[in-house]
């Protein structure tokens, strides 16, 4: 077993040298650009589409009803169905209609798709988050539903939208990993192609991993970062009114 392992550590010295040269890392970095857009697009999108799911989804009124279900029914169903079964779904789909579209493109659409139902949800149980009476108070002052979002409802749900909604999109950033199934030239298909050409798995697939940890980790961060900005900005808040209720209630004495 020890033998072993020097001859696996003899091979990683003996090819490092040829493998950390100027080309690959270029080509590294391409993949990691395209597993980092790939996570952005289909993110930012489907955060975008989850609210306006979100948005139907607690319209009220018999009228809506069928909208009402049928967003219900998208969520459920693509938060059941596991990616790489829905990205061949699409990629055949799309292949069948005989639209010409890329590896990329068809990547991003699964993302979007699978992005919106969860990361609807996880707006939804915010809003829910905020109670009640904030949307009654909030109607008896004549908003619209679109003015009780912006101004009443979200600056009070972002709390508990933001740290889940960040923890999903570093998860997939890893996630992305499967698109290298139907080829997309990302990370993890880097590594298979260098493997491919002879390279010790330890060395390519080692290099594939230290590079997803220099994607995700600082996102991660930037997460833990905006979560300690926004309580520190609630807590002022609330300090602040705190404040004034106790001057308010010193005038009245």
């Amino acid at each position: 077993m020890y033998e072993g392992f020097l001859d696996i550590f003899d091979v990683f010295l003996e090819q490092s040298a040829e493998f950390y040269v100027w080309d690959n890392a270029v080509y590294l970095f391409r993949a990691m650009m395209t597993t980092l857009t790939m996570t952005i697009i289909g993110c930012g999108l489907g955060f975008i589409f989850g609210m306006i799911v979100v948005y139907f989804r607690r319209t009220p009124g018999l009228m809506f009803w069928p909208v009402r279900m049928t967003v219900i029914f998208y969520v459920e169903t693509f938060r059941r169905v596991p990616f790489l079964v829905l990205l061949f779904l699409v990629m055949f789909t799309v292949k069948g209609f005989g639209l010409d579209f890329s590896l990329f493109t068809i990547a991003c659409i699964s993302i979007v798709i699978i992005s919106t139902a969860f990361i609807g949800e996880i707006i939804r149980a915010g809003l829910d988050s905020v109670h009640q009476t904030q949307w009654d108070t909030a109607d008896a002052m004549n908003f619209s539903r679109l003015q009780t979002l912006r101004h009443v409802i979200l600056p009070q749900a972002w709390k508990v939208v933001l740290p889940p909604a960040f923890a999903f999109f570093v998860m997939f950033i890893k996630d992305t990993a499967l698109t290298s199934q139907v080829g997309v030239l990302e990370l993890t298909q880097a590594g298979k192609y260098y493997n491919n050409l002879g390279y010790s798995a330890i060395l390519s697939f080692g290099t594939v991993l230290v590079l997803y940890f220099i994607l995700s980790y600082p996102m991660t961060r930037l997460g833990w970062w905006m979560e300690a900005r926004l309580h520190t900005r609630r807590r002022d808040e609330r300090a602040e009114f705190e404040v004034g209720a106790t001057a308010y209630e010193l005038r009245g004495t």
